[in-house]
């Protein structure tokens, strides 16, 4: 599943060739966002900007209405100048928005709406977010404080609570406990509290340089087997949480 440095990096470059730009077609094969019962059209108006907050990208138009979207496993924007050949299968376009100058295509994007801003914080869908990982300013003790809230679970688990803490994701899951040197299989109400504020620290530094161009360094993430990169012990893999996420971790530096 895209991360929120992933979502981050994609709303940055929609904004980049979208922004300020007239739109000229909308395409989607979700009749909801396509219907014009209650939707203005969306050909003529303006892209006003696109932004990540947490795993959610919106795209904001003059006429007063925000296209929400969630990648899942298997979402992905790609931006085309028109013409240009796409690298991915028309059946798997969800939605095309068109400018004169560039194309903006949503692959197997599972989650959209088009809402206006008035019903989109009605829903509650981004109000019910915790602290933005990537936003500008961070609130560290508050993400702090609401994954401290779940103190019957483990604290991998907690930090993959979009409410408790917004963006991060199975990589930086393991690779903040790992950068702190915590247990992720150790319970909330276990953990001193300079270590989850460690964790979060470390998940807000590895999570800001992978979206600001570079990429973070992954010890643990999808290397099970091989020696830790710090004291040599094998890297361990278990799935973990109701949902069976794996969790990448050393046994010797986060005992």
């Amino acid at each position: 599943m895209p991360e929120g440095d992933t979502i981050f990096r994609a709303a940055r470059a929609l904004n980049q060739v979208l922004a300020g730009r007239t739109v000229t077609g909308f395409t989607s094969v979700f009749p909801h966002l396509t219907r014009v019962d209650h939707h203005t059209p969306l050909a003529g108006q303006t892209v006003e900007r696109v932004e990540a907050i947490g795993k959610h990208l919106l795209i904001w138009f003059s006429g007063g209405l925000v296209l929400r979207t969630h990648m899942r496993m298997s979402g992905s924007w790609h931006i085309y100048r028109p013409g240009e050949r796409w690298q991915r299968p028309r059946h798997q376009m969800r939605i095309l928005v068109e400018t004169a100058e560039m194309h903006a295509v949503a692959f197997e994007v599972p989650v959209a709406e088009l809402v206006t801003p008035d019903v989109l914080e009605r829903s509650g869908v981004i109000d019910r977010l915790g602290p933005d990982l990537l936003a500008e300013p961070f609130d560290a003790r508050e993400a702090a404080a609401r994954i401290s809230a779940g103190g019957d679970r483990a604290i991998a688990d907690a930090l993959l609570d979009q409410s408790a803490i917004a963006g991060i994701g199975n990589i930086y899951k393991s690779e903040a406990l790992f950068a702190a040197r915590v247990n992720p299989f150790a319970l909330v109400s276990t953990l001193q509290p300079q270590q989850i504020a460690r964790t979060v620290e470390m998940a807000v530094r590895l999570m800001r340089a992978a979206a600001l161009g570079g990429r973070a360094p992954r010890r643990v993430y999808d290397r099970a087997g091989e020696p830790c990169r710090r004291c040599g012990t094998e890297i361990l893999v278990r799935t973990q949480g109701p949902h069976a996420r794996r969790t990448y971790w050393c046994a010797r530096c986060q005992e």
